[in-house]
């Protein structure tokens, strides 16, 4: 097999300080029914060619792609590893795996303007490309080629359609798999060519009880606290734990309970803020948009309530906000688009 370089991921934007990056992960936490199908697919020797694993930022997904990757690469499209394609620390494929340098994997994020030095707002088309080159090279010795786009969401429109044109005609013993805050947003023919493992949010005992390993110093009054706040993910819940998070989440909280009147003052001070921020206003949209749908997902749950207006609001807050980080628009400008929708949706609709 010819051998080639090391792919190294442009940046470790979903590494949080301090904790390691999801490819070091071993454990999947709360996600049972989606790694029994993943495992049931791929021991029983029929994996799909593209997988599309989507839930909330922080939930798990890249833990789960790396997982999956680890197993095919390991022992392929068998069932000679473990039920939950768990691999031992010590094989070989999970050290490189580990270590970000195994030939048969491929990792796809944003890449670095060579300009600003700074991580770019979308998956070009260019990065998209490299797909094809590597799914052409010679399999490795387990014969498995697997492919990571973190997040498919990133994408721009070019990236997306030559994206789909590999779907259209995927090679043999290769596996895509997509990463998807919000798979709404994708192509619909995207959609329809990859298996859906929806990956869902966490209970608050769980994710109080995951931060025990995670944050051992912590008392238990601030987990459960930290667990309330996340919105049922483990990787929210230690954005807040650390530098701006918990006020940012704060600030998402303030602007739903006071929807009907918004401080415009306070409003353009955020976006200045956020602005100074590395993605700060997709940090704050994304607690925003977790924040808004928990109220939804509480309220929902007492019979006779009409929530569609809510649900529209949501849908169009995430659409607006992954305008703003794909073309890099001005945060004050959409965070008031955001409160002035808001405010008329809680003129209209049903107290949250």
């Amino acid at each position: 097999m010819a051998k080639r370089a090391r792919i190294s991921e442009p940046d470790e934007s979903d590494r949080l300080e301090g904790f390691a990056h999801p490819r070091e992960a071993s454990r999947l936490i709360g996600q049972e029914v989606a790694l029994a199908r993943a495992a049931r697919a791929i021991r029983g020797g029929k994996p799909p060619q593209g997988w599309l694993i989507s839930g909330p930022p922080g939930i798990g997904k890249a833990t789960f792609a790396y997982r999956i990757a680890r197993y095919l690469l390991a022992y392929g499209a068998r069932d000679t590893g473990a039920e939950d394609l768990s691999v031992p620390a010590n094989d070989p494929n999970a050290l490189q795996v580990t270590a970000g340098s195994h030939p048969g994997l491929m990792v796809l994020k944003r890449g670095i303007n060579e300009k600003t030095g700074k991580l770019m707002t979308e998956l070009s088309v260019s990065e998209v490309r490299k797909l094809a080159g590597f799914f052409g090279m010679t399999s490795g010795a387990g014969g498995w080629r697997v492919a990571v786009v973190d997040t498919a969401d990133d994408m721009n429109t070019n990236a997306a359609n030559a994206l789909l044109k590999l779907l259209e005609e995927p090679p043999g013993r290769a596996m895509l798999i997509l990463l998807a805050n919000r798979p709404g947003q994708l192509l619909p023919t995207i959609r329809s060519r990859c298996q859906r493992l929806d990956l869902r949010p966490l209970d608050d005992a769980t994710v109080a009880d995951a931060l025990k390993a995670f944050l051992p110093e912590a008392d238990a009054n601030e987990r459960n606290s930290l667990a309330r706040l996340a919105g049922g993910s483990i990787g929210a819940a230690l954005t807040l734990a650390g530098g701006e998070g918990g006020e940012l989440a704060a600030e998402a909280d303030r602007l739903i309970e006071n929807a009907a009147s918004p401080d415009t003052i306070a409003l353009l001070a955020l976006g200045d803020r956020l602005w100074r921020m590395k993605d700060g206003v997709a940090r704050f949209g994304d607690f925003l948009i977790e924040a808004l749908a928990a109220r939804i997902r509480a309220k929902a749950r007492a019979p006779g309530v009409h929530l569609e207006r809510w649900a529209a609001l949501l849908a169009r807050l995430e659409d607006n906000f992954a305008r703003t980080r794909g073309l890099n628009l001005e945060p004050r400008q959409t965070i008031l688009s955001a409160a002035r929708d808001m405010a008329a949706t809680a003129r209209r609709a049903e107290p949250l």
